[in-house]
């Protein structure tokens, strides 16, 4: 593997320091074209709900402890009812939601329950915020009666009703503008890594001496000023041509105005 000096890396970065700068402020650019205009904002409703003691047992009773662990096995029962296609058509139907199904509906519908807890949270996804909250409060109340139908049982109660959040949650300005711009960072500089590890070219006496192992007798500095002073003795070389051909032409111009004066063709 070739040996890279780092100095030497070191001050090529310094020279490629401006495409590393415009590439990053391009990416983070398109970063906040993507936030602003095409990224569509989502929102939370969420709701939680509790599956409650039988009414007139004590709460110390051994009945207790085995009721709440019987709620604890059947959060996952009661997370599928919530999702079921006859849960979610009462609440499309409740709603009126237009051209929604059960089964798209379920998609945007999360149900996880508490550690530890006979609590489910109820959590729905929707661009429309106000929706959102409307369709977790309503699940949860449709959830409530169908248990109520299903198991001929009171023990669910709801804990938290959903509330309007103005935040989408899965938009982070901040966050997705600064790995906009370390990508874009990361990425010019990889490349800017990659073009210098396999540039061949000779740049100075000691890439002759370490790749060709000949000694350097003298070197020749750039002539700025000779190539300068070529250039203005070359424009100047033009400027005379051009000079004395309009001189040649004023003076044929002449000799013509003086000849039709004596009368000479």
């Amino acid at each position: 593997m070739e040996e890279i000096n780092l100095k030497e890396l070191f001050n090529y970065y310094l020279k490629k320091l401006p495409i590393i700068i415009i590439v990053t402020v391009i990416f983070v650019v398109m970063g906040m074209v993507y936030v602003n205009r095409i990224q569509v904002p989502m929102y939370h409703g969420t709701t939680t709900i509790l599956l409650v003691q039988k009414s007139g047992e004590d709460d110390n009773s051994s009945s207790y402890q085995s009721e709440l662990s019987l709620n604890q096995k059947l959060v996952a029962t009661y997370s599928q009812i919530i999702k079921s296609r006859k849960v979610l058509d009462q609440v499309i139907s409740n709603l009126k939601i237009k051209n929604v199904t059960a089964n798209s509906l379920a998609s945007f519908i999360e149900v996880s329950g508490i550690t530890d807890t006979s609590i489910i949270k109820i959590t729905v996804s929707n661009k429309d915020n106000n929706m959102a909250v409307s369709i977790a409060n309503e699940v949860s109340n449709v959830f409530k009666n169908e248990i109520s139908a299903i198991y001929n049982l009171e023990n669910v109660s709801v804990i938290d009703e959903a509330i309007v959040e103005n935040n989408p949650y899965n938009i982070n300005t901040k966050k997705e503008l600064l790995l906009c711009g370390l990508i874009g960072l990361f990425l010019s500089s990889g490349i800017i890594f990659v073009i210098y590890y396999f540039d061949n070219t000779i740049k100075s006496k000691d890439d002759i001496e370490s790749n060709l192992g000949l000694p350097v007798l003298s070197e020749i500095p750039m002539a700025k000023k000779l190539v300068k002073n070529k250039k203005e003795s070359n424009n100047d070389f033009i400027s005379n041509n051009l000079f004395n051909n309009v001189d040649k032409k004023r003076i044929t111009t002449k000799k013509r105005t003086i000849a039709k004066s004596k009368g000479v063709k």
